[in-house]
């Protein structure tokens, strides 16, 4: 065997020529990892699935988020992780990306749990710590499958719930540093802020639909207890060793058979608790981010409402200016009248009639720059 990334890579694993090869991470219920590097009919047939099950993980095409009941597996798609869980191990797609390796971390202290608390045989201490555990919430009881499918749905929550917050605490001020200070700059930041919004939410809002999808169907539901359809496939086969190659399967095949006589073969209870947990975190996820497009929404609605009151603003500018204009000409009126060089009977002896035409002009003229400035300022505070 050779040590690949810290994994432990199985000999004998060969790869064809004419395919790419993927790279996996296996886990195993004790809670080991190993790294494979094998093509798709390798994982095809070492779970027994189709290839359009695989397509879904494939990183070069783009699927939804999905969670997929098969009869020996579970395919996960769900943002970065693209995994595939059976009965007794989990493989993970890409070990090495920075968003996985927490979560192999992560399977690897936590898939063993279970198993050592079922059959290990420590210290007082240690037993008793696993008694009240069993006792508390029978976490000891849970199939391989929900143990991996919990740690997958954890992960996926608290990274999109991350990046909420991360992108909260950069949206809100930049929102209000928005409405003190309009410019060209806090426009484009706010405008790069509301489309990571749109996006995230996207994100969330798939994955939420996936839990939703899952939890208002039961034969889905049902679909993803590999445990016990394994052992259902084994009491049909009336074989006493059938999973006796395996002792974890066989541990958990046990417990599972148990489950099953103890109640309905079609009972989810136990994964419908699990799902539940998780869709209520994602769904406050989605809350958070709809109120901040909300937020987002309202910050539009101000700069519009301010952007309309300036345009308000320049409009009786312009018709203040325009009745001075007006006012002008007709002083300009009487300038051109009386500066014409033709003769006028009323002209010789009639001085005082240039006074009284540039009165009456200036009054007509006063009289109508206020109220064309009335005129605009009503229509300004009506709004029209």
């Amino acid at each position: 065997m050779a040590h690949i990334n810290g994994y432990v890579v199985a000999a004998g694993e060969k790869k064809k020529a004419s395919q790419p090869s993927w790279n996996w991470v296996l886990i195993n219920a004790t809670g080991e990892s190993k790294a494979l590097d094998v093509d798709k009919y390798a994982v095809m047939h070492r779970v027994q699935i189709h290839a359009r099950d695989l397509r879904i993980i494939d990183p070069n095409l783009s699927y939804p988020s999905t969670i997929l009941g098969r009869e020996r597996a579970i395919v996960l798609n769900l943002e970065h992780i693209k995994a595939i869980i059976t009965s007794d191990e989990v493989l993970l797609r890409d070990p090495s990306h920075e968003n996985v390796i927490p979560i192999v971390k992560e399977l690897e202290r936590r898939l063993p749990v279970g198993n050592q608390a079922h059959h290990g045989q420590g210290d007082g201490k240690e037993s008793s710590a696993a008694h009240n555990d069993a006792d508390d919430g029978e976490e000891d009881e849970s199939p391989f499958e929900f143990r991996a499918l919990e740690v997958f749905l954890e992960a996926i929550c608290s990274f999109l719930a991350a990046r909420t917050t991360e992108l909260e605490t950069t949206a809100y001020p930049a929102l209000d540093e928005l409405t003190s200070k309009i410019s060209s700059g806090n426009l484009d930041r706010v405008r790069k802020l509301k489309s990571a919004t749109t996006r995230l939410t996207a994100r969330v809002q798939k994955v939420r639909d996936e839990l939703v999808h899952l939890l208002d169907d039961d034969d889905d539901m049902a679909d993803l207890y590999l445990s016990r359809k394994l052992s259902c496939a084994c009491s049909m086969a009336s074989s006493p060793n059938c999973y006796l190659t395996s002792p974890t399967i066989g541990s958990k095949i046990s417990r599972a058979s148990v489950a099953t006589v103890r109640g309905d073969e079609n009972d989810v209870e136990q994964l419908e608790m699990l799902l539940e947990a998780y869709f209520i975190q994602i769904d406050s996820t989605l809350n958070k981010l709809t109120t901040l497009r909300e937020y987002v929404q309202d910050t539009d609605d101000y700069i519009s409402i301010q952007m309309d009151n300036r345009r308000n603003e320049l409009i009786q500018l312009e018709v203040v200016l325009g009745s001075g204009t007006v006012c002008s000409a007709f002083y300009s009126l009487v300038a051109g009248i009386f500066g014409m060089n033709i003769p006028y009977t009323w002209n010789d002896n009639h001085g005082y009639m240039f006074k009284w035409v540039c009165i009456v002009t200036g009054a007509i003229c006063v009289f109508s720059l206020v109220f064309i400035m009335s005129y605009a300022r009503f229509k300004g505070l009506m709004g029209s």
